[in-house]
């Protein structure tokens, strides 16, 4: 359980000098839950809702039209976002992928989150699902996120419906702390890396199978420059063919190296599973890794399937730039719909993400037959 907790109380414990309430009572920091009788200094707890303003039950935020953007937190000063929590009721099918989360810190006109929104919370294919780990949770339509997201001067938080009906009604909570001017805590954010995360799909194009050695026409999950930590990916495949889609080997380039710096073995095996996921066997969730959605329960390995690694305990660091990629198959021979988000933290600026994909271009194939459903 210490472990397990270890990763997440980096949100609120920056050094042992914050929790003490003068000399008489100085704080020692252990980790885990063996922090929490730690009494803090220069707090604040706060929190954003759509609770109703009135003292009725509208908890909502109501009827945003297409094309209409809403700012759910607008905070100042030097703080951390400690949970995201959402649920929307819409009637369009698949608004999950329509309807985009941002959020932008410390003044930045670039977001460091641009993603659909079920996307974000590890839901892929504008589908409902259950699913858990540390950082991230979905019970069906209930959302969470607990990456602890730092700033220094402010943040921003906006979704955008990019759908062509308006959302019946958007919940939310967005939980933070600030910090007292000159604090320790205040002081420790201007050293700590934003969190981001990305937005990816690409429907892979077969090669010819020759041996892969740079990882040039991989699967892309993240690029950047600047130093930092990757933190971990939630990937969804959707297999366009039979045949078993796994397989493809993981590479991450670190700091320019010549030639990929870590190269795993194969997608099941850097998921943290083994020998096609027991594919006819269950869907499993731990904290770290899991393999959240099993498609179609056949030995052609068709449907719709869902996997998660986070590097919680094992964060990817690097100083100058990192790229991660993943084949599409053995030495890229599979032809299939990838889609995932990326999550890390590093110092800013950062890349400017590429333009978001239109709607049309983000909505899921609904047969595996690669034919899009023109209704949708």
């Amino acid at each position: 359980m210490r472990r397990l907790l270890a990763p997440l109380s980096c949100a609120f414990l920056f050094t042992a000098a914050a929790f003490g309430q003068g000399a008489a009572s100085p704080a020692v920091s252990l980790g885990g839950l063996r922090d929490l009788p730690n009494l803090r200094e220069g707090v604040k707890r706060g929190r954003v809702s759509s609770y109703d303003r009135t003292g009725g039950n509208h908890d909502y935020l109501s009827n945003i039209g297409p094309g209409q953007k809403a700012t759910l937190a607008e905070i100042t000063g030097a703080g951390t976002v400690t949970h995201l929590w959402v649920t929307i009721s819409s009637p369009e099918v698949y608004h999950l992928r329509r309807i985009v989360l941002r959020a932008y810190w410390d003044g930045e006109t670039d977001p460091s989150i641009e993603a659909p929104i079920g996307d974000f919370f590890g839901l892929g294919f504008g589908e409902p699902n259950y699913w858990a780990s540390a950082p991230l949770a979905v019970a069906d339509r209930a959302m969470n996120c607990f990456f602890p997201m730092p700033f220094s001067r402010g943040a921003r938080i906006e979704i955008e419906n990019q759908g062509d009906k308006p959302i019946g009604a958007f919940y939310y909570y967005v939980d933070y702390e600030t910090y007292a001017p000159g604090s320790a805590l205040a002081k420790a954010t201007e050293g700590q890396g934003r969190f981001h995360a990305w937005w990816h799909r690409e429907l892979t194009k077969a090669t010819d199978g020759a041996p892969n050695v740079d990882g040039k026409h991989n699967y892309l999950i993240m690029e950047a420059k600047g130093r930092g930590h990757y933190v971990g990916v939630v990937l969804h495949i959707q297999a366009l063919s039979t045949g078993w889609w796994g397989e493809g080997d993981d590479m991450i380039t670190i700091d320019g190296d010549a030639h990929p710096t870590l190269h795993g073995t194969g997608l099941e095996d850097y998921f943290a599973g083994a020998w096609n996921f027991n594919l006819l066997n269950r869907e499993y969730n731990f904290p770290y890794f899991g393999y959240s959605r099993k498609g179609n329960a056949h030995p052609d390995y068709t449907g719709r399937h869902s996997m998660y690694r986070f590097h919680l305990e094992d964060p990817v660091t690097f100083d100058q730039s990192i790229r991660v990629s993943i084949e599409h198959g053995t030495n890229n021979n599979r032809a299939d719909d990838y889609s995932s988000v990326a999550y890390w933290y590093q110092s800013e600026p950062h890349l400017k993400f590429p333009p978001l994909p239109p709607v049309a271009e983000r909505l899921p194939i609904d047969h595996w037959t690669a034919v899009p459903d023109p209704a949708k």
